[in-house]
């Protein structure tokens, strides 16, 4: 309601208390939307700084702190975010590594039924030639999860360490959910084995023919329980 009040130049009107009040404050929703999205906000903020200090302290040379810490810079480390040097000083491979995975499932009756051999490497391969965006598991998964675990394991294949054990149930996960997709019917266990293919150095001059051919290399790695696949 307005209030007309004289003057000498005429007529003013006045507002009322009420129009002059402040507008309205945001809806409930609207306010919680504002405060989930500072919420996510700061959150993403912590959990890139602490990556940011893990991945820095896994890097950087032993100290008290990544000592102390170890086992937890490792778990968030390890196999996702792994740094090494090999960007700056590149050493490429020398050898052809072929992975080939067989699968197993024991009946009610106690039988096993063991499946033939099939190429786990081939499948990469297919997938990443003549593809012009080739992807990242196509290309490294399999190819850095055998690499992860030949550095945990050694020649033995027995796991000493937490990596080491890490390393294996990567292995063994990788292979089981692509054997998944590959075969029909259900197993419970899969081994590995791993053949080694030199890669041919031309040597110029008549010493190329008296050197004797670098062997192939077969490794047989013992059977491993994973999760039930299939019916």
């Amino acid at each position: 309601m307005e209030e007309i009040q004289q003057s000498d130049s005429g007529p003013a009107t006045q507002e009322s208390p009420d129009a002059m009040a402040a507008p309205p404050g945001l809806p409930i929703s609207a306010r919680a939307l504002k405060a989930g999205l500072y919420t996510a906000v700061a959150l993403c903020l912590a959990a890139s700084c602490i990556h940011v200090i893990l991945v820095f302290l896994h890097v950087a040379p032993a100290n008290t702190v990544s000592k102390r810490y170890s086992p937890l810079i490792n778990a968030w480390v390890y196999p996702f975010f792994e740094q090494n040097w090999r960007l700056f000083a590149p050493d490429p491979e020398s050898v052809n590594r072929q992975i080939l995975a067989r699968t197993a499932h024991t009946g009610s009756d106690g039988s096993v039924q063991v499946s033939p051999w099939f190429d786990l490497t081939a499948v990469d391969r297919s997938a990443v030639e003549h593809h012009p965006f080739p992807s990242h598991t196509a290309q490294n998964m399999l190819r850095r999860a055998w690499a992860g675990y030949v550095d945990s394991h050694g020649a033995d294949d027995k796991a000493r360490t937490e990596r080491a054990l890490m390393m294996q149930k990567y292995l063994s996960n990788i292979a089981a959910d692509r054997a998944a997709t590959r075969q029909d019917g259900a197993f419970d266990f899969i081994q590995l084995r791993v053949v080694t293919l030199p890669i041919p150095i031309p040597v110029p001059g008549p010493a190329a023919g008296n050197r004797p051919p670098t062997p192939v290399e077969s490794r047989l790695l013992p059977w491993w329980k994973v999760t039930r696949h299939g019916k």
